[in-house]
């Protein structure tokens, strides 16, 4: 309810001319402030008018007055400020730390609204609650949100990008690498993958580039993956290991903990063959960011991550198997996911940096040119309605799902406003 509260408070929903303060003087909202969603009061820097006088401060709400003391604000200085208490029910008075009181006012919620708010946010995880709103709702509210959803979601890989690039005092390919790494885990194990490759900078993996077979000693070394000495193993794997002993007692290496996901998995899934890539791509020479700057069309960008095996990896998924899969590493749905999350973020990082307005615009449109992902995001929305006809709008959906729907902010969803904005107080 507390939720509801709040998005009442935020949207204005309700509170008008006549409304009052638990003691009878009239409240006028001159701004509801700013929701903070971190430690402290709800609303910073609101400004209300009561009776004759204009407070600017904070707001804080509950569901009752006496959360106040309950939550043990009247002692903790970061409530000084509060200017205004809004409560579902006023069941005693509320005082600041220095024992003067804190101005009330009481907001009913109907029983409706509070039904719909708690089927937003208590719903199953598989479960889309909106889905009646959702398909009731003109086209152009669908486009409208998802534009929106699709740009944010851009807009955070490429911050994502830029924070690494900070990070590595300016490093564009090793910024690079760490996100291509990343998204090579293709979600299952993309945490290890990163943990990888932010523990084996490319700078360091350049000076020994020379030599796949070192490269890939400390790539499948560092990952925990070189299995141990068995007999009539392949004279590969024996050299692997031999290599990286020697140079992990060359520069003090270990291989990391790391927890690869494979129980239930598909062999094409696992990320030995992903590793390899990843192996070959730096013995050949890594300037990704280089190579972005000549593509020119999304073959073109495709075209960087179409690695064709060679050796031991040509036609194995494990270090065990016995072979039999293509030399070429990557299919070309896992390409398209790799131009998703890996180019265009790139490309629209270099092009945030250098305040290239027009190159922003044309990595989001690229977005446009790819086919739609298929997954059980896109057709759990597809089932309410809405239609994904390309990489722009899967992204929108995903970024829906990931940031919203699962994190039960259903209030501050354009579709959840839609469904608690009817009828909402009385």
């Amino acid at each position: 309810m507390e939720r509801l509260m709040q998005f009442v408070w935020q949207h204005r929903l309700g509170i008008n001319a006549g409304t009052c303060t638990a003691d009878g003087r009239p409240l006028r909202i001159i701004d509801q402030g700013r929701l903070n969603t971190d430690a402290g009061p709800d609303f910073f820097n609101a400004s209300v008018q009561i009776g004759n006088e204009t407070w600017v401060g904070n707001v804080e709400i509950h569901v009752r007055a006496s959360d106040w003391f309950r939550h043990h604000h009247d002692t903790d200085p970061a409530y000084d400020s509060v200017i205004l208490h809004v409560v579902g029910h006023d069941d005693t008075p509320v005082r600041r730390k220095d024992g003067s009181v804190i101005p009330q006012i009481v907001m009913k919620c109907t029983p409706e609204a509070a039904r719909r708010c708690n089927a937003l946010v208590d719903h199953a995880p598989m479960a889309l609650p909106c889905e009646n709103v959702i398909r009731s709702l003109h086209p152009i509210y669908h486009t409208d949100w998802l534009t929106a959803l699709a740009m944010e979601r851009l807009y955070n890989k490429s911050n994502r990008i830029l924070d690494i690039v900070n990070e590595s005092g300016g490093h564009w390919e090793g910024a690079a690498y760490v996100t291509l790494a990343r998204a090579l885990g293709f979600g299952l194990n993309s945490q290890p993958f990163e943990t990888l490759a932010r523990n084996l900078p490319l700078r360091f993996l350049n000076r020994h580039h020379d030599e796949l077979i070192t490269t890939e000693a400390l790539v499948f070394g560092q990952a925990g993956l070189i299995p141990p000495a068995q007999e009539g193993e392949d004279p590969y794997v024996e050299r692997l290991r031999s290599e990286f002993c020697f140079m992990a007692r060359k520069f003090g290496l270990s291989p990391l903990p790391l927890e690869w996901k494979m129980s239930r998995t598909r062999p094409q899934n696992f990320p030995h063959r992903r590793l390899a890539l990843l192996a070959q791509m730096i013995h050949h020479g890594f300037y990704l960011t280089g190579q972005l700057e000549d593509a020119r069309t999304i073959d073109d960008l495709r075209a960087l991550f179409d690695i064709r095996l060679i050796g031991f990896w040509a036609n194995r998924f494990t270090f065990s198997d016995k072979g039999g899969c293509s030399p070429r590493a990557l299919s070309r749905n896992s390409l398209d996911v790799l131009v998703v999350n890996v180019a265009i973020p790139l490309l629209h990082a270099r092009a945030t940096a250098r305040g290239d307005l027009e190159g922003m615009t044309y990595a989001a449109e690229l977005l446009q040119q790819l086919r739609s992902e298929e997954n059980g995001i896109v057709r759990l929305f597809t089932s309410a309605g809405i239609k994904s006809p390309d990489a722009f709008t899967s992204q929108a959906l995903i970024e829906l799902r990931r940031e919203y729907c699962e994190k039960k902010k259903c209030i501050y969803c354009r579709f959840g406003h839609r469904m608690l904005s009817a009828e909402i107080t009385g």
